[in-house]
């Protein structure tokens, strides 16, 4: 069964926002701009999360998970010796896409920092959807990993989509090029050791 989840909003890390929109530094303007990107963004945001945890078996480079087979050395290697697999996708909402769109045309440096934004948001969602799950588990949890990561083909999107059928909850698509939509989502595998 797939579990929904709702989060409340993470702290922002102004650090890591100038870290994804490329900046080495940061000055009064800059600074002034990411504030008032964060302003901006801040109301449009859904933290969401849907999940399905599998008991997991490791055998070679194949890792099998309920209903899903997946060959990889990579994930294999991540799995191997954990009790159990959280396949997960987590989205912070469309909003944000439509924004980037908006700037990027009358203000492509807004729209660099609304993208920085987007890609700090998604991350600071997968880390305390991670914590979560660790401490409801009482114990550690592997690294995420996701499809493109290593030798884990992209493909394994569609997979994953099935599994946790993303659109109906959590409104995340897969598009034919294996591109998520809303862009600012995230689906991954974690060990439960």
């Amino acid at each position: 069964m797939v579990t929904v989840r709702f989060y409340d909003e993470p702290d922002f890390d102004k650090k890591e926002i100038m870290r994804y929109a490329g900046c080495g530094g940061t000055d009064a303007a800059t600074d002034k701009l990411i504030d008032s990107c964060i302003a901006e963004v801040r109301p449009l945001l859904n933290y969401k999360v849907c999940c399905r945890e599998f008991d997991v078996a490791v055998s070679g480079d194949v890792c099998s998970m309920g209903e899903l087979t997946v060959a990889s050395r990579n994930l294999a290697k991540n799995l191997d010796g954990c009790r159990s697999v959280i396949i997960f996708a987590g989205t912070v909402g469309v909003e944000i896409d439509r924004l980037i769109l908006k700037y990027s045309s009358i203000s492509p440096s807004r729209a660099v920092i609304i993208q920085a934004i987007g890609a700090e948001r998604i991350e600071a969602l997968c880390d305390i959807f991670c914590k979560e799950m660790a401490a409801e588990h009482d114990t550690a949890l592997r690294p995420r990993f996701s499809p493109g990561f290593g030798d884990l083909s992209l493909s394994v999107q569609k997979d994953i989509f099935n599994v946790l059928n993303c659109g109906k909850h959590i409104g995340v698509f897969l598009r034919d090029s294996l591109i998520m939509s809303p862009s600012k989502s995230v689906t991954a595998f974690v060990g439960v050791e």
